[in-house]
């Protein structure tokens, strides 16, 4: 079974975190919660808390699929400072991991450098920070192994081209038509 980890900050933007993980988790895909902040529970940025199922410190990322980073500010910010995580998403990156971010969290892929010379899109005002990017404005954009997403609006959109690249087009439109997405 594929391995998914979703990474969480405080101020993350729920639906953009969990819709993601709801989406996967119907789609066979074994998804983790990874807290960075040192304690299971996670403040959302709209006061929601988050039970994650591990610190980041307690986690085994040997076995990974694909690495995701959800948006929300501050929870993007709080992403993007933490050196652990970074390491991670370089190291796995050598190993033709999926990385995805939706949001403001590819801010994080931008300033590791990943997205030099690749297409992505952001939320609106956060282009700057895909350093090197091409941003293409739409709702979600993968090049290559990373799968960017605008916006919480197309949440559907990015776990559904997860999961497809995880597993297959088959399976992503199963799910798909289970959620009454049209694709």
């Amino acid at each position: 079974m594929k391995q998914a980890f979703v990474f969480l900050a405080t101020g993350f933007e729920e639906i953009e975190a969990l819709g993601t993980v709801d989406i996967l988790r119907r789609g066979g895909i074994r998804v983790s919660t990874v807290s960075i902040m040192g304690e299971l529970k996670v403040m959302g940025a709209h006061n929601i808390p988050v039970v994650a199922d591990f610190v980041f410190e307690e986690a085994d990322f040997s076995v990974v699929d694909a690495l995701i980073l959800p948006g929300g500010i501050p929870g993007s910010n709080h992403l993007n400072t933490c050196t652990r995580l970074k390491e991670l998403i370089l190291k796995k990156y050598q190993e033709d991991v999926i990385l995805a971010a939706i949001c403001a969290g590819p801010m994080v892929l931008g300033g590791l450098g990943l997205l030099k010379g690749r297409r992505a899109t952001c939320f609106p005002n956060f282009e700057p920070t895909m350093i090197g990017a091409t941003p293409t404005y739409t709702g979600v954009e993968q090049d290559g192994k990373i799968i960017t997403c605008k916006g919480p609006g197309f949440v559907f959109e990015f776990g559904l081209s997860i999961l497809k690249s995880l597993r297959d087009e088959e399976i992503a439109d199963e799910v798909a038509a289970a959620l009454q997405v049209n694709m």
